[in-house]
This record gives structure tokens, sequence and C-alpha cells, in this order.
């Protein structure tokens, strides 16, 4: 019970650490603010924010989550007749259901933390480091549950097939200024594209050539000098 409360203390100390760096991000910059300003505004010492994140820049990953246990367990409960699209599928779906955003689900929060992924070169390094970290795992799983399909060159190739099509599709998204639901969409777009290639467009079936659409002239009557029968 008593570690129950304490983890409970630990995790509310966290979630107020990282609300109040994102309130200051928004109000003053990711650059102009610092670990003592973010540990003065929530009230805590500068040594409980180091507690909990090594740098600021750890903030903005907050909501990783054990996403490479999960995607692990996933991949290794691949049944006899899964192809590998099946399983990656599955995978991306049991991450998707598992991921709580930074902020729950505020959307201004939401925006934020994609601008600030998106436009800030730590960040932007931070997350493509942390992305290929995760996609070794991700091969390294699938190559253990495929044996007899994958080898480690076409393992990497397919997991980053995934990785690229949905971090693109979330990235164009952001940059469009889309709310979470369609920034969903478009992910979920990118793993169709990655796993099964573009649609085919829609084609209506055409029965011998389109009709004229204007109509005949009348034929004039008889006159009087036509030869008759």
């Amino acid at each position: 019970m008593e570690e129950s409360r304490r983890e409970r203390k630990k995790q509310q100390v966290r979630k107020l650490l990282v609300e109040t760096a994102m309130r200051l991000f928004a109000e003053q910059g990711f650059e102009r603010t610092t670990v003592a300003q973010i540990a003065e505004a929530a009230d805590v010492a500068p040594k409980t924010f180091f507690n909990h994140f090594p740098t600021k820049d750890d903030v903005l990953f907050a909501d990783a989550g054990p996403s490479d246990a999960l995607a692990a367990e996933v991949i290794a409960a691949r049944r006899p007749e899964d192809t590998v699209a099946d399983v990656l599928r599955r995978t991306y779906e049991a991450l998707r259901h598992d991921y709580v955003p930074i902020g729950g689900r505020d959307p201004e929060t939401t925006a934020l933390h994609g601008r600030l992924l998106t436009t800030v070169p730590s960040l932007q390094a931070r997350a493509l480091q942390r992305s290929l970290a995760f996609q070794r795992e991700l091969a390294q799983a699938l190559l253990a549950a495929f044996p007899d399909r994958l080898d480690p060159i076409s393992a990497a190739a397919v997991v980053g097939a995934l990785a690229g099509a949905t971090q693109a599709a979330a990235l164009r998204s952001m940059e469009l200024g889309q709310d979470e639901q369609q920034l969903w969409a478009a992910m979920d777009r990118g793993v169709r594209i990655a796993l099964h290639g573009l649609p085919e467009p829609d084609t209506e079936p055409t029965s011998g050539p389109t009709p004229d659409p204007t109509p005949p002239a009348p034929t004039p009557p008889p006159t009087a000098d036509s030869d008759h029968p």
C-alpha cells in the first residue's frame, strides 16, 4: 500500500512537471525555457526535476512508454497462418491503443508537442535517434518470428518502410495543422500504403463510346418537289 502511494505521488509530480514545462514552452519558447524556471513554476526543487528527467529535452519524450517490449510481445505471439503484414499491422494497432500523448488528449498541447519535435533541431535529432533504435529492435523481433521468410536485410527494410510511411504521414498532418483524429487517420493511411501499396484509383466501367449529348437535328418535312415512290 505504501509503495502504491509513493508511486502515485511520483506520477503526479511527473505529470505536473510535464504540464508546467509544456505551458512555459508555449508561453516563452522551448529555447528560452530553463530547467530552473520549470522547477520554480511547478514549486519543486531542480533536483526533483532531474529525478524524473535527465534533461529538458526528455520532457518531450515522456510519453514514449514501454513500446519496445509491447511490440516484441505482439510479434512473438504470431500465429502460424500470419503473414508479415498481419503481424506488423497488429503491432501498430497495439502501440496505438497503448499510446497516451503528452497532455492527455488536449489538442493544443498535442499540436505544440508536434511542432517542437519537428522544428527544434536537438529534438529532431533525438526523435530520429529513438526511431532508429526502435526500428532495430522491431526488425530483430520480426526476424526471430519469421526466420523462414525474412533475412536481416528484408526485416530491416520492411520495418523501415512502415516506420517511414507513418512518420512521414504524421509529419505532414502536423504541418497541415490537422487535429489528433486526422493525425491518426493519416498514420493509418501510411500503414496501409506501406503494407499493401497504393490503392488502385476508382474506375467506372464503360460500355462503348460516350454518347454525344447534342440531340440530332430534326428531319425536314418532304416538299412538293420531292420524288414519290
